[in-house]
């Protein structure tokens, strides 16, 4: 997301040294006369620069030190240097020598002209280039001047402006620049492929017309078929003349190479072998290298690692040279070079250059260094620097105190400058400052009040920023939102500003850019900033995922498919396009399988369960992308940090729970899986223990075996429910509450553990009971109803009655949520009905009555519904509307007490399996004594203890003593023997031989009296 490189900052360079133009002589060096001199004089003199209006453009190397060197007069006043006799004067000398002419006067015109502009310390303004242009057109250029001329001419008019383009653009001055610049560029291409080479060609006029063509490039020129000529026609001359190269001449052809590069240059094999012959002189020059020639080195070999130079081992190398070199010269780098070797290095670090020793400490050595120099940065470094900086860190760079210390130190120089930053500074600093943030800096009031400070400018600068950079803010944002920065109007007021501009340029974004905005949206989205403007950006992307959607790489694709299940997650329609978009990834989630990370693994599957969970239709290419990853699971399961199993165990259920087959490959993911939540079991936070015990009771709830590994799992997290207990939100309580209970009804066993885990959640249901939506308080009194005995009528009272009156107050129970809170009021009043001292709610029977009304139109289709409706008719006394059709089974036990029963009572007339007044159908009826006997499995108890009943089994007991029937329960263990059975027979016939006293239950059990439901034991 982040390929915008904060570019190197940029100064407008210029030579103090080249012709003399002292009069119609010819012009001669210090040692020899200009047309045969075999000498040349190298130098280093101070460079004359001044800040200029460019973006992102490099601090040019000083190729004009390579000139040659004479003393030169004091600038020429301009207007001495455009009048007409002047260029009359060039044009007699051209013509008298025809053909002949070495075009050495107008070298030294245009080196005036340079050197009018370096006195000034500013390159032509406008007025100027205009007059000037105007003259030049009788500056004839041919294919006869000499080499020095044509270095000396191009290289002077571009170091002066003569070529630059400027605003508002003047179409006959664009034009006569073309013509000038087309002369010249063809006669350099000429004198460079000219068999044999032309013997005047030398390293310094190489470095000045390279140096020349990439800032003619830089300052705007197009990079026209004739420019890109003339440097393919130069780079030969850099391998065969690669020994005449000084330390200046490698640091500016390599600067170079990188700038034209960076500017659309193709990087041709001539190219990329012109780059190779220089690396090992950079290597073996590294001692002489100046700070500049330094910084111009690693920016040049960032730049072009960065456009596709091959990182190889040369270059590596030279990198590797030059870092002790930036330790030892730490002292003599000026804020640009420190901002520019920061950024130089993080880009390298960015394409996949080792983190060696060196190089952290050369990246120690600069940090203090930029604590130094704070208050000297400009905004362009103040910008390349967080950019760089956050870069780093990203790519595992340590966060020292020294590197805190230099973020600190540069957060307020943001706020100060605010006025200052570029649109490309301002999406380079949000970028730089959410990815710190994720990376764990603290988020100080410096760092706060340096986004605030920058925010209002996104909105002010809204139409001037690119697709590359509308794409980054957004990201920035999203990120900020994500990790806790407030959501203040100032940051609302410039997501919307940028929105309508997704939609005017919806063409120029590339894969990355659309992968990254809709994951932005659907981040912010997320996160409550559902701004105006975002339903039609996201509408005015899909289309173009559809499109570009082979240009996809794996980690856009999970990005994306994220992206859209989040979208619909927050109420985003799925209209056909989205569907489209979705159909259009999930062939290359197949495609490109192997090169997923775990993350990408986890939140693809997240996805495909939240778009599935969402409506979205379970095509045979959704179902092959997830039976594509579900292998992939398992190979990189030691790799799945806290998040990406909680996310993946969750999905799988989700999966299954719509539909998805329980395969081999499921099975075994989820094997591999449940061994990492143990070994992490301590690093999961609230939201994952909820995921995960609802994940398990999901799987278990649709035929995942139970095995020890799943008990295992769901033993070593309920302690965290109980130690993490005040930090679920409400849906986490509701999702546990409602896990433990089908884990329970699911036979999982139960422990101290759960029972507390259950206890302690229930206590927070009454501090947070507005804020639990109506799924929520479903599952929850379904969950407390399902547990049955388990919980303390106590505990259970306040907790459930605190709720079940948000019930009847809110009309969005969907059917399934008011059929489930039905059947858990029912069980609650069946709980008190069956204790004899307690207090019987009338309230809850008309909330029976409300619940049954309103499901007085429905047929539900399942048995366990229409079960749930006759209950209630049942219990208000009414006719059932519905005639629920009642699976009925004889287990073992059941029969052979009945033939026991029978044997010992001839006499006793035995219905089995008579549904009375539509409810489920009783194990044996005396209908003579209107006595029920139920023989009570394991299923009729929690984790089948044969002593605490769960919510069913309570519910049918009270129904049946409502419907005036006398109920006998008897636990299927205490028919286990011929002597057992004979007892409870015996308890029976004495019972039947009395007359019916009053309708009630009575349970034959083992032991002494309980008196806890009214319960007789005989």
């Amino acid at each position: 997301m982040d390929r915008s490189s904060a570019g190197i900052s940029g100064q407008y360079a210029r030579s103090d040294n080249a012709y003399n133009q002292p009069n119609d002589h010819a012009a001669s060096s210090r040692r020899g006369r200009y047309r045969h001199a075999t000498v040349r004089q190298w130098h280093n003199l101070p460079r004359s620069t001044t800040g200029h209006n460019e973006f992102y453009h490099s601090s040019g190397p000083r190729s004009s030190q390579y000139l040659l060197h004479r003393s030169v007069n004091p600038a020429q006043d301009f207007n001495a240097l455009i009048k007409q006799e002047t260029m009359d004067s060039l044009v007699s000398k051209s013509d008298r020598f025809n053909h002949c002419y070495d075009g050495r006067y107008h070298g030294q015109y245009a080196n005036s002209i340079k050197k009018y502009t370096s006195a000034a310390k500013k390159p032509l303004n406008r007025a100027e280039q205009t007059q000037l242009i105007h003259l030049l057109q009788n500056f004839t250029v041919t294919r006869s001047w000499h080499w020095r001329s044509l270095t000396t001419t191009l290289h002077s008019f571009t170091s002066a402006g003569v070529f630059t383009p400027l605003k508002p653009v003047d179409k006959r001055v664009k034009l006569a620049q073309a013509a000038l610049l087309s002369k010249l560029l063809d006669a350099i291409i000429f004198k460079c492929n000219q068999t044999p080479q032309a013997r005047d060609i030398d390293a310094l006029g190489i470095c000045n017309l390279l140096w020349a063509m990439a800032k003619l490039v830089d300052n705007g020129q197009n990079q026209t078929p004739e420019l890109k000529q003339a440097v393919a026609a130069l780079l030969p001359h850099v391998n065969a003349q690669q020994k005449q190269f000084i330390p200046q001449g490698i640091a500016n052809l390599l600067w170079a190479m990188a700038k034209l590069v960076d500017n659309g240059q193709q990087l041709t094999p001539e190219l990329k072998k012109a780059v190779v012959v220089l690396l090992p002189h950079v290597n073996g020059q590294k001692d002489q290298f100046t700070p500049q020639h330094i910084t111009n080195l690693m920016w040049a070999m960032a730049k072009l690692v960065d456009n596709g130079q091959e990182q190889t081992p040369r270059l590596n190398e030279a990198v590797a040279a030059l870092l002790p070199q930036v330790k030892v010269q730490k002292d003599q780098f000026i804020p640009q070079h420190i901002a520019n070797l920061l950024w130089a290095m993080a880009k390298l670090v960015e394409n996949g250059q080792e983190q060696t020793p060196e190089l952290k400490e050369a990246l120690a050595a600069l940090m203090t260094h930029v604590n130094a120099q704070k208050d000297q940065f400009i905004p362009q470094h103040i910008a390349n620097l967080l950019w760089a900086m956050a870069k780093l860190v990203d790519n595992g760079q340590e966060r020292t105190p020294e590197f805190n210390e230099a973020v600190g130190a540069l957060l307020p120089h943001v706020k100060g400058q605010k006025d200052q930053f570029i649109p490309q500074h301002n999406a380079n600093l949000l970028w730089a400052m959410a990815k710190l943030v994720v990376n764990g800096q603290e988020r100080t009031p410096g760092l706060n009040e340096a986004m605030a400070a920058l925010l209002p400018h996104v909105e002010v600068q809204k139409d001037q920023f690119i697709p590359q950079q509308i794409a980054i803010l957004m990201w920035a944002m999203a990120k900020l939102v994500d990790n806790g920065q407030e959501r203040t109007p100032g940051l609302s007021d410039a997501v919307a500003a940028l929105l309508p501009h997704i939609n005017t340029q919806i063409a120029n974004f590339k894969p990355q850019e659309i992968a990254n905005l809709l994951w932005a949206m659907a981040k912010l989205v997320n996160n409550g900033e559902w701004t105006p403007g975002l339903n039609e950006a996201v509408a005015a992307l899909l289309p173009h995922v559809i499109a570009q959607k082979d240009q996809f790489i794996p980690q856009h694709i999970a990005n994306l498919l994220w992206a859209m299940a989040k979208l619909v997650d927050n109420g985003q329609e799925q209209t056909p396009v989205s569907i489209e978009a979705v159909a259009a990834l999930l062939p290359h989630v197949n495609a490109q399988k192997a090169e997923f990370k775990p993350q990408e693994i986890a939140n693809l599957l997240w996805a495909m369960a939240k778009l599935v969970d969402n409506g979205q239709e379970r095509t045979p290419e959704l179902k092959e992308a997830v039976a594509t990853l579900l292998p992939h699971v398992n190979a990189q399961k030691g790799q799945f940090i806290p998040q990406h199993i909680a996310n993946l165990l969750w999905a799988m259920a989700k999966l299954v729970n719509n539909g998805q087959e329980q395969t081999p490959g499921l099975k075994e993911a989820v094997a591999a899986l449940l061994p990492q939540v143990k070994t992490q079991k301590d690093q999961f936070t609230p939201q994952h223990i909820a995921n995960l015990l609802w994940a398990m009771a999901k799987l278990v709830d649709n035929g995942q075996e139970k095995s020890a590994e799943l008990k295992g799992t769901v033993a070593v997290l309920l302690p965290h429910v109980n130690s993490q207990k005040d930090q679920f939100n409400p849906q986490g309580i509701a999702n546990l509450l409602w896990a433990m209970a089908k884990l329970v009804d699911n036979g999982q066993g139960k422990s101290a553990e759960l029972k507390e885990a259950v206890a302690v959640l229930l206590h927070h249901v009454n501090s947070q009971k507005d804020q639990f939506n109506p799924q929520g308080i479903a599952n929850m009194l379904w969950a407390m109803a399902k547990l049955g005995e388990l919980v303390e009528l106590s505990v259970v009272t306040s907790t459930f009655e605190s709720l079940v009156y948000r019930i009847s107050d809110n009309p969005q129970f969907s059917q399934q949520a008011i059929l489930m809170s039905l059947w858990a009021v029912m069980v609650y009043c069946a709980r008190l009905s069956l204790v004899s001292n307690a207090n019987k709610n009338s309230l809850l029977e008309k909330h029976i009555d409300d619940l049954f009304t309103r499901l007085k139109n429905t047929s539900p289709a399942s048995e366990e519904d229409q079960s749930i409706i006759a209950m209630a008719a049942s219990w208000l006394g009414r006719a059932s509307p519905v005639v629920p059709h009642y699976q009925t089974t004889i287990s073992k036990p059941q029969a052979d007490f009945r033939a026991q029963l029978q044997s010992y009572i001839p006499s006793l007339q035995i219905e089995e399996e008579k549904c009375l007044n539509s409810l489920p159908p009783v194990d044996l009826l005396l209908p003579d004594h209107n006595m029920v006997i139920e023989i009570q499995g394991p299923s009729h108890y929690v984790n089948g203890d044969f002593n605490t009943r769960n919510g069913s089994t309570l519910l049918k007991i009270a129904l049946l003593q409502k419907s005036g029937f006398e109920v006998i329960e008897i636990p299927v263990n205490l028919l286990r023997s011929q002597d057992s059975m004979r007892l409870c027979i015996d308890q029976i016939k004495a019972r039947v031989d009395i007359p019916p006293q009053g309708h009630g239950s009575v349970s034959l059990k083992s032991g002494s009296a309980d008196e806890k439901y009214g319960t007789a034991y005989i």
